[in-house]
């Protein structure tokens, strides 16, 4: 290994999928940055369409967030991952991942990372009636048995004492650290 490698911090993707939760993917990333990780975002086409302040994610990470392919040719932007967050993730990015759909560069980064044997966390965010979906509990199966570890879904309904229960990006950081 050389000197520069052994110096690099660890580097995390941070996938982030269009659910109003996504607004604060701020802390995952403060949060990361906090233990030491590099991060480096991307996020699905319609996640960037006002789901989150793009200008302010980038500033707290200095990297552009990617959400469409690079040209042939073009320099990778980020180093490989060594781990990998998906939060919030949606009920539509959870089960095209599980069928190894690659339509955008969120997913397409999703299908080919699950090869690298670098640990995966998953926040969903799913509203309960989707989470009852076959469809649904099926891609949950499979991406656990691909090696993807969930943390608690997550519906944004107001609990039992009313209010609307925090995310608990950190959580992510937690499955990752699992081992």
């Amino acid at each position: 290994m050389t000197e520069q490698a052994a110096a690099r911090k660890p580097f995390l993707y941070v996938v982030v999928c269009a659910a109003g939760v996504a607004t604060d993917v701020g802390e995952l990333i403060t949060a990361a940055q906090e233990r030491d990780w590099e991060v480096g975002v991307i996020a699905t086409p319609v996640a960037m369409n006002g789901f989150f302040d793009t200008a302010a994610v980038e500033a707290r990470t200095g990297r552009p967030i990617r959400s469409a392919w690079r040209t042939p040719g073009a320099p990778r932007p980020f180093p490989a991952p060594d781990a990998v967050v998906v939060a919030p993730a949606t009920f539509n990015t959870v089960n095209k991942w599980a069928a190894g759909i690659a339509d955008t560069l969120a997913l397409g980064t999703l299908c080919e990372v699950a090869g690298l044997g670098v640990p995966i966390a998953v926040l969903p965010c799913v509203a309960d009636t989707l989470a009852t979906h076959p469809a649904y509990r099926d891609s949950l199966e499979r991406l656990g048995g691909m090696g993807v570890r969930f943390g608690e879904p997550y519906t944004g309904e107001p609990g039992q004492g009313g209010g609307r229960p925090e995310f608990g990006w950190e959580r992510a950081l937690d499955l990752i650290a699992r081992g």
